[in-house]
């Protein structure tokens, strides 16, 4: 959920600060704070506790135990999800179990295009850094409690690569919004990444043909570009620049054949 989200749902509910406080376990003031956008960039236990009372995720495991288990919300390891069907696809944040939907075509197109480009700089400029592509999962800190699968990712530390997953934070990673993960990456994903030492972080919105830019690492965010700009890898200090006109060029058929069916 936006803070936006939150503040509507705070209406809908009839909820004072004092009664979602009491509920979220956060201290008053900090609810005020959050909800009011007087804190830019709320911690993520302050942000997961507040949406535990004011709605979650849409595409979260909502039952306190999901069928595959017998374990309440908050409380799953990566060796729970071990007991998902194969054609369950998960992620793991915090305990919590998220349900990702299958990829959409134009997903898989944005996400497969971005890491070739990528990866044909680094075949191109020689090296550490390596590109990786979903399905790759990531434990990104370190523990049992989180697993997540971004859609394109850059790690530069090769001791991060193990043969089950990535091990620790990436240092550039790529979500292809869509209307199941929306809120997910645009909200616990980013405080999440941040928090982890993700160095720089991209949404991109293919329906609205932007690409949200966050550098962490210069604190310069969010920077937001079009379908038509360049867009600078910047861990690599602009060597590397992803054309969107390139990409809207590849996908533009499946824009063309939606406005024809509408």
């Amino acid at each position: 959920m936006t803070i936006q989200e939150m503040q509507e749902r705070k209406r809908e509910l009839g909820y004072s600060y004092a009664k979602i406080a009491e509920l979220s376990g956060v201290p008053v003031g900090t609810v005020q704070k959050v909800l009011g956008g007087i804190t830019r960039m709320p911690r993520y236990d302050t942000l997961a506790a507040l949406e535990r009372v004011l709605g979650a995720d849409p595409g979260m495991v909502r039952d306190s135990a999901v069928p595959y288990g017998t374990k309440s919300q908050g409380k799953y390891t990566i060796d729970d999800l071990d007991r998902f069907p194969e054609n369950i696809r998960v992620e793991l944040i915090d305990g919590v179990v998220y349900l990702l939907n299958t990829l959409k075509v134009i997903h898989q197109m944005i996400g497969g295009y971005i890491y070739s480009r990528l990866l044909q700089h680094v075949t191109e400029k020689g090296g550490e850094c390596l590109p990786l592509i979903a399905p790759t999962g990531v434990q990104l800190d370190c523990d049992e409690r989180t697993l997540v699968i971004p859609d394109v990712m850059i790690v530069c530390d090769r001791d991060k690569l193990i043969e089950s997953c990535v091990y620790g934070a990436p240092d550039f990673i790529i979500e292809v919004l869509s209307g199941s993960t929306r809120r997910k990456d645009a909200f616990i994903k980013l405080n999440k990444y941040q928090n982890a030492g993700v160095r720089e972080y991209w949404m991109i919105d293919a329906q609205k043909q932007k690409v949200i830019v966050y550098d962490f690492e210069h604190d310069e965010y969010p920077v937001i570009y079009g379908f038509d700009a360049e867009v600078p890898v910047r861990i690599w200090d602009g060597e590397a620049k992803i054309d969107f006109a390139e990409v809207y060029n590849h996908i533009k058929f499946l824009y063309e054949r939606e406005s024809q069916d509408e």
